[in-house]
């Protein structure tokens, strides 16, 4: 295993934060540090839809988000809309923009990277590029700010496969700060925790069929982004 030494400590503050919730579906803002379901073990129990259970016992995962990754998530509250939601992950009717800050300077300001990704067993839970057998995988980037030894990127997965942010951010040599997984040493000592956040989750509701946008703002920067537009063709 790539993580032998792990030791599981959730945050309880915020215990739970909603941005949005209805008969139907409950959107979250996940905080860094929380799985999203629970682990095997007891004593990795404690998740987003634990918790969640506690005030919707109904609510079911859709879509998941890296225990080290924070931002929003969209739950099921019955069987209809969680096959409604499903659907439209499974192809790729949402829309999502993530932020991160990645180790060095970008050179280009704005990009896509197009790297097949499978998991990589002997250092499970890490995934890895791999062109003969690994899933298709495309993520777009802007560049937003470059400062000293680090840039601000918006990145865009049209796909969602593990970890593909990350791998994918790596195969450009820049590794997003805090990942104790993929990071150096440098990038991995620059930050107190992963600098990857789900800033905007767009879908259609699974009843009136509406476009939504759900947003948080960013735990880690200063930097406001603007409204992530609507696109009514999706």
């Amino acid at each position: 295993m790539a993580n032998p030494a792990f030791i599981y400590r959730p945050p309880q503050s915020p215990y739970l934060e909603f941005l949005y919730q209805d008969n139907d579906i409950v959107v979250a803002n996940k905080p860094s540090g929380l799985l999203s379901v629970p682990g095997k073990a007891p004593e990795h129990y404690d998740s987003l839809i634990s918790r969640i259970n506690c005030v919707f016992p109904t609510a079911t995962v859709v879509h998941r988000l890296d225990m080290a990754t924070s931002g929003v998530i969209v739950l099921a509250l019955n069987k209809p809309a969680h096959r409604h939601l499903s659907r439209q992950f499974e192809t790729r009717q949402t829309r999502k923009r993530y932020f991160a800050h990645v180790w060095g300077s970008i050179p280009d300001d704005k990009g896509e990277i197009d790297l097949p990704l499978i998991c990589d067993w002997p250092n499970r839970p890490k995934q890895k590029v791999d062109f003969d057998s690994g899933k298709p995988a495309v993520t777009r980037y802007e560049v937003i700010q470059r400062c000293e030894n680090r840039t601000l990127v918006a990145l865009y997965p049209i796909t969602g496969r593990s970890h593909q942010l990350r791998v994918h951010m790596l195969s450009l040599g820049h590794p997003i700060l805090g990942d104790r997984l993929y990071g150096s040493e440098q990038s991995r000592q620059a930050a107190t925790r992963l600098q990857l956040h789900a800033n905007v989750l767009q879908l259609r509701h699974p009843v009136t069929n509406q476009l939504h946008s759900f947003e948080s703002p960013l735990p880690f920067s200063h930097f406001t982004p603007p409204p992530l537009a609507l696109n009514e063709q999706a």
